[in-house]
C-alpha cells in the first residue's frame, strides 16, 4: 500500500477533521465539495460543512504498511484503514496511531475492525528542519482504549462571578511510558511533539468547560520545547480549535507564545484572569496552556542526569467569569537571575547547574513566592486543603512541602511527577488538575510554580460548588491517565526514539 499518494491527496484537508453535505438530498462528501454529485448545478451555494473533529467514527476495513515511503519510515510499520461516520454516510482515509507494530507481529484484523474509533490530531509524516511541520487530524485510535470519546456540548452558562477563575482545564500525556524503578514518565508516540500536546489539552478543556469556543479571546501558550524557534505554537492551537471568530479561515483571537522554563504557563494565570475581568477587553474567555516534550540529553552524555526525568504532556485552564469552578484569592511572583538550567541557543539539550538547582534555586524561590502570598492573604497552613508545588523530581516538592509545614495529605495528591514525569511548562499546572479532579466545593488550594533562570508564581485558589458540575464531563483524568489499563512501556532504546520523533 502506497502511503505518499493518498496523503497528497488528503492535503486540501488541514489540520480540523471536516466534510460536507448536500441540504437538498443529506448525501456527504469527504470532500470539501461546491455542489453535489446527485444534485447538480441547483447544489450549488446549498452544501454545508460538517465538523467531524468531535465526533467518533468506526473503522470499516484496515491494512499493514510494513515499508512505508521515505517521509513515512519513522512511523516504522503502520494500520492504515477506512474510517465511517454517520452510519457509513461518509468515509474517510485514516492512519491509527499510538501503536508501535513490532516486527513479525501478527495482526488481527478482524479484531479491530467494526471498533469505534475517534479523531487525534498528529504529525503526517517526517519532513526536513528546514521545512514546516504538516499536521493532520487523520489520525485515529480506538475508543475503548486509553482515550476516551468525549462529547463537545456548548452549555448555556448559568451563574455569573465578580472576578474572573478557572471554567475548565484539560490534561493530556501520551499512553506510552518508560519504568525505571518507581520511575514512571511518559513518551510521546513518535507522531506527538508539544503542539500535538498543546491542541490535545486545550481540546480537553473546552469540552469540560462546555463554552463556544468562539468566546475565547486570548490564548497563551508557554512551553521551552517549541519544535519552531521561531513560529509560535498558540496560532496553531487558535487555528485548529477555532478560537474567536471565525472569518474567511481566520481567527479572531490573539494568539501569543511564553517562555519562562517551567513556569512559562503559570506566569500567564494571573493576565489571563486580569485581562477577562477588565470591562474594555471584551474578551469573555483566556485559555492558558502548559506544554512540553521536555528534553534532555542521552544518559552518557554531559547534561544527561536529566534523562531520568523528563516526561511529555499538556494542561490547558480556560479563564472566565461564568460558571467558574475556581475563584482565585490572590497571587504573588517572584524572580531572581539564578541560572540553574539553561539551553543556549543552537544547542539541542539543556544543561543545569547540579546540587545548585536546588539551593539557592528552586527551594529559594517557591518558600519565597509561598510565604509572602500566605502573609499577603494572613493565611495558616492549616486554612490550605492542597499544595501544590512543581515538580523537577519527586524528592524537591516533598522537601519545600515540609519545610513550609504541609502534612502529606496537603501535598500527595498533586505529586504526579512520579507517574508522568517532569512535564516542564506542565508540571505544577498537571498537580494543580489532578487536584481539581477529587477537591470539593470551597476548598484552598495553594500552586506555586518554578521556572529556571529563575522565579516563582504562587496563586491561592478557593473552589466552587460548579466544580461537581462540570465534573461528569471529565473522563480523562489525571488518576484515569495515570492508572491505565492501556498504557504501554517501552525500552531505553524505544523511548529514545520516540523523544525524538519525525
Amino acid at each position: 500500500m502506497s502511503s505518499e499518494p493518498i496523503e497528497r491527496r488528503v492535503s486540501f484537508l488541514g489540520d480540523r477533521l471536516k466534510g460536507r453535505r448536500c441540504q437538498f438530498c443529506g448525501k456527504e462528501y469527504f470532500e470539501v465539495r461546491d455542489y453535489c454529485g446527485a444534485c447538480g448545478r441547483k447544489s450549488f451555494g446549498k452544501m454545508v460543512d460538517m465538523d467531524l473533529f468531535y465526533e467518533k467514527g468506526k473503522l470499516e476495513v484496515c491494512t499493514f504498511t510494513s515499508e512505508p515511503t521515505n517521509k513515512f519510515t519513522k512511523l516504522g510499520s503502520y494500520i492504515y484503514g477506512i474510517v465511517s461516520f454517520h452510519d457509513g454516510k461518509i468515509r474517510v482515509p485514516g492512519r491509527l496511531t499510538d501503536r508501535i507494530v513490532r516486527c513479525n507481529e501478527e495482526i488481527d484484523f478482524s479484531a479491530l475492525e467494526g471498533r469505534e474509533v475517534t479523531p487525534r490530531f498528529r504529525r503526517r509524516y517526517s519532513v526536513d528542519k528546514s521545512d514546516v511541520i504538516p499536521t493532520i487530524s487523520l489520525t485515529f485510535t480506538f475508543v475503548d482504549e486509553y482515550y476516551p470519546h468525549q462529547e463537545y456540548t456548548i452549555v448555556k452558562p448559568n451563574k455569573e462571578y465578580e472576578a474572573a477563575g478557572i471554567v475548565g482545564y484539560g490534561v493530556y500525556t501520551s499512553r506510552f511510558r518508560i519504568k525505571e524503578g518507581s520511575i514512571e514518565r511518559s513518551v510521546p508516540f513518535v507522531d506527538e511533539d508539544a503542539i500535538t500536546a498543546a491542541v490535545e489539552a486545550g481540546k480537553l478543556a473546552l469540552i469540560h468547560s462546555g463554552i463556544d469556543s468562539s468566546l475565547i479571546g486570548k490564548i497563551y501558550a508557554g512551553s521551552e520545547s517549541n519544535p519552531y524557534a521561531v513560529k509560535p505554537i498558540a496560532s496553531k492551537v487558535a487555528q485548529v480549535l477555532k478560537l474567536g471568530e471565525e472569518c474567511e479561515d481566520v481567527q479572531g483571537v490573539d494568539a501569543v507564545d511564553t517562555e519562562f522554563a517551567c513556569k512559562a504557563a503559570t506566569s500567564m494565570f494571573k493576565d489571563a484572569a486580569s485581562l477577562v475581568s477588565y470591562p474594555k477587553s471584551n474578551i469573555n474567555c483566556a485559555m492558558v496552556i502548559g506544554t512540553d516534550n521536555s528534553q534532555a540529553a542521552p544518559r552518557d552524555c554531559p547534561g544527561g542526569e536529566l534523562d531520568l526525568f523528563v516526561g511529555y504532556g499538556g494542561c490547558a485552564y480556560i479563564f472566565g467569569k461564568q460558571d467558574v469552578i475556581a475563584e482565585i484569592e490572590g497571587w504573588y511572583s517572584c524572580t531572581s537571575d539564578t541560572p540553574d538550567f539553561w539551553r543556549r541557543d543552537g544547542e539541542t539539550y539543556p544543561m543545569h547547574g547540579g546540587r545548585f538547582t536546588g539551593d539557592p534555586a528552586y527551594f529559594k524561590h517557591i518558600r519565597n513566592a509561598t510565604e509572602k502570598l500566605m502573609e499577603r492573604l494572613n493565611l495558616s497552613v492549616d486554612d490550605v486543603k492542597y499544595f501544590v508545588a512543581h515538580q523537577p523530581n519527586v524528592q524537591f516538592p516533598v522537601r519545600i512541602a515540609k519545610e513550609l509545614g504541609f502534612k502529606e495529605e496537603q501535598y500527595l495528591p498533586s505529586l504526579q511527577v512520579a507517574k508522568f514525569g517532569n512535564t516542564y511548562s506542565a508540571s505544577s499546572p498537571v498537580g494543580l488538575a489532578a487536584v481539581l479532579d477529587i477537591a470539593k466545593p470551597e476548598e484552598r488550594i495553594l500552586i506555586v510554580s518554578y521556572g529556571s533562570g529563575a522565579g516563582s508564581d504562587a496563586y491561592s485558589i478557593i473552589t466552587t460548588n460548579q466544580i461537581l458540575d462540570k465534573r461528569q464531563r471529565q473522563k480523562l483524568t489525571v488518576g484515569y491517565q495515570a492508572e491505565n489499563p492501556f498504557l504501554e512501556y517501552v525500552d531505553y532504546t524505544t523511548y529514545r526514539r520516540l523523544k525524538l520523533g519525525m
